[in-house]
């Protein structure tokens, strides 16, 4: 079982304004901060209340980029993600909708974050 993951921002401000807002509609949300009073790189834990999972630090982005998905309850939450990522300056790099070459229920969207990490949500659960 994974506890927790992360990606690295060139960025930093830019990218935790971006994912503040794609990661909303999910319910995820900074639960935690650190930064050079902790010694340490500025950094975000996203998740949902109480438990960070998702980190977001600041330094030289992850080479190649990586890709990361978060789980949704709902398709309308994988609609809004996409929605709520572009709107954060985000690309498009799959508009929501089904992708059953993975299986027939799996509903995704992917974007783009600045740095050029694949940000996916998707729900797996049928309509």
């Amino acid at each position: 079982m994974i506890d927790h993951t992360g990606v690295t921002a060139s960025n930093f401000a830019a990218s935790k304004a971006f994912y503040t807002q794609a990661l909303a509609p999910l319910g995820y949300g900074v639960v935690m901060e650190i930064g050079p009073a902790q010694g340490a790189p500025h950094g975000a834990g996203f998740g949902e209340p109480g438990k960070p999972d998702f980190w977001l630090a600041e330094g030289a982005p992850n080479k190649p980029p990586v890709h990361v998905a978060f789980r949704a309850r709902t398709r309308a939450q994988v609609d809004a993600f996409h929605r709520a990522a572009m709107t954060a300056g985000g690309r498009d790099n799959g508009r929501p909708g089904l992708r059953p070459h993975y299986h027939p229920d799996y509903y995704g969207a992917f974007v783009l974050d600045p740095d050029g990490h694949n940000i996916e949500a998707v729900c797996h659960a049928p309509a």
